[in-house]
């Protein structure tokens, strides 16, 4: 279930209370007037299953709550009460095919962040990676895949597309484009101090790398492979299933792709640059496409539901 604080001016308590108790699965109600300071109002207390909270956040933020006070949503562990479980029962549909829209704009909103942070980590998971095409060691590119952020921002994309977020779209792209671009360029720069210091060599990458070189050689199953890590993310996002992301981070192969190119820059080899980007690129766009694909199916299966009476409360 999920658990929602109100805040409201004392004179709008009373419709956001009704508001409440017309939307199935909500228990837990507790109204404490006047105990808000900033903003001053009523607090709104109340639990309702995950089921019915997105409706319970739109019907909320229609009276204009978002406005005038201010709505905060968390994800209670546990709940031990007959009637919660009761109040869980009589929500349409199953916990996991909700979408709490808000909650994942929110998050995608986080992991979109021009920062610092998600700087150092697209850097370092790019030189890991670059370490590992050049020895060719599946485990140094593993651990690249793993720590690499750039599926936030991709999953952002994604969502933005489908809630018509035009600024949420450009704040995405120019998040991908500059981590990859200053990643790719402080990788250039590591390997020319890696190859000066004599730990790497050009014919390192040219030579046979039999765990690494399907980097270098885009083909449909490429495409294929961002396809099924995108729906798996996209799904593992909305369904708050987040130990699934470490399973789409290692799958593809943004990270390795951006790290090869980087360092074929740097030895001057424009071919494996070339065939790098197009690996790069591909992946990039089929996790996008994928993650849009997938939203729009939630939506249209959560809204069939609903039209068809299948969203009956469970017995």
């Amino acid at each position: 279930m999920l658990h929602l604080r109100i805040i409201t001016p004392g004179e709008r308590a009373e419709d956001v209370v009704t508001t409440l108790r017309e939307v199935a699965g909500t228990y837990n109600l507790i109204v404490l007037p006047g105990a808000a300071r900033e903003p001053e109002g009523d607090v709104v207390l109340c639990d309702v299953a995950r089921e019915t909270g997105d409706d319970v956040v739109h019907a909320l933020r229609e009276l204009g709550v978002d406005s005038f006070g201010s709505i905060s949503v968390e994800n209670i562990d546990l709940t031990v009460s007959y009637g919660a479980d009761r109040a869980e029962e009589e929500a349409p549909g199953d916990s996991a095919d909700a979408v709490l829209w808000d909650q994942l704009a929110e998050t995608i909103h986080e992991e979109s962040t021009l920062s610092v942070t998600y700087l150092a980590f697209m850097t370092l998971a790019t030189t890991l990676a670059a370490c590992g095409v050049v020895l060719d060691n599946a485990v140094l590119i593993v651990g690249a895949m793993a720590i690499g952020p750039d599926f936030g921002p991709l999953a952002g994309v994604s969502v933005a597309v489908v809630e018509r977020r035009r600024r949420l779209v450009l704040r995405c792209l120019i998040c991908l484009l500059v981590g990859f671009a200053a990643a790719i360029a402080l990788t250039v720069l590591f390997s020319l101090g890696m190859d000066a210091a004599g730990l790497f060599h050009e014919s390192q990458l040219t030579g046979r790398r039999p765990t690494t070189e399907f980097i270098v050689s885009p083909d449909v199953f490429s495409l294929i492979v961002g396809i099924l890590a995108g729906i798996a993310g996209t799904l593992s996002l909305t369904s708050a299933k987040s130990g699934a992301l470490v399973g789409v981070a290692i799958s593809v192969t943004t990270i390795p792709a951006a790290a090869n190119a980087a360092v074929a820059l740097s030895y001057g080899n424009y071919n494996q640059t070339l065939a790098s980007s197009e690996q790069l690129l591909l992946n990039l766009v089929a996790i996008a496409a994928a993650g849009i694909l997938t939203l729009l199916a939630q939506k249209w299966l959560w809204r069939l539901r609903k039209r068809n009476g299948a969203t009956a409360p469970k017995r």
